[in-house]
């Protein structure tokens, strides 16, 4: 059975992003880009909120095109243009290649994917993340904690009705810093 990820780039308190939206603080190294690149690989769905959506499908496209970009750079904007993306949004009408929009029951059709054929699912956004937290949706969670304190900001995890127990699979350091943890539900 396939299972949905909720990795994300987080702060030592806990947040994504800056009070006004900033993730600059989350820039990554060669080293951390490959890793994200391997992951990348794992997936054959992305599972997007609008906002997130927006940012990767504006860049993400074209980033092998710049004469600037890395090695990583150009070898992730590969990966990620040949992985589909379904998109959870109530105000986006239309969405570009390789995306499928879908305004359904989310439960009913994460289950559905969930028990087709296929590589693992990523789940991108905060709050997309979150609903799918609330529904129990989520099988795994990758937080890479940059060592950083914001001191306010987007919350990478919401207020739960119930905790969700977890148990530690994995761990890795990079030379800069960052610390990935891989938790899976117990």
């Amino acid at each position: 059975m396939r299972k949905v990820i909720y990795g994300f780039n987080v702060s030592v308190d806990g947040y994504i992003e800056t009070g006004n939206g900033d993730i600059n603080w989350t820039v990554p190294d060669d080293e951390i880009h490959q890793y994200f690149n391997d992951q990348e690989r794992e997936f054959d769905t992305h599972l997007y909120g609008r906002r997130l959506y927006e940012i990767m499908s504006a860049f993400w496209p074209t980033a092998d095109e710049n004469p600037d970009a890395s090695e990583v750079e150009i070898e992730y904007a590969h990966i990620w243009k040949g992985i589909k993306n379904i998109v959870f949004s109530r105000t986006l009408t239309q969405v570009d290649r390789n995306s499928q929009l879908f305004r359904g029951n989310i439960a009913e059709e994460i289950n559905k994917l969930k028990a087709q054929p296929g590589k693992d699912m990523n789940v991108g956004g905060a709050n997309l993340a979150s609903t799918f937290m609330q529904l129990g949706l989520i099988d795994e969670y990758r937080l890479f904690i940059w060592p950083v304190i914001l001191g306010s900001g987007k919350p990478m995890f919401p207020q739960l009705r119930e905790r969700i127990d977890l148990k530690l699979v994995e761990t890795h350091k990079f030379g800069s810093g960052v610390v990935m943890l891989r938790l899976v539900n117990k």
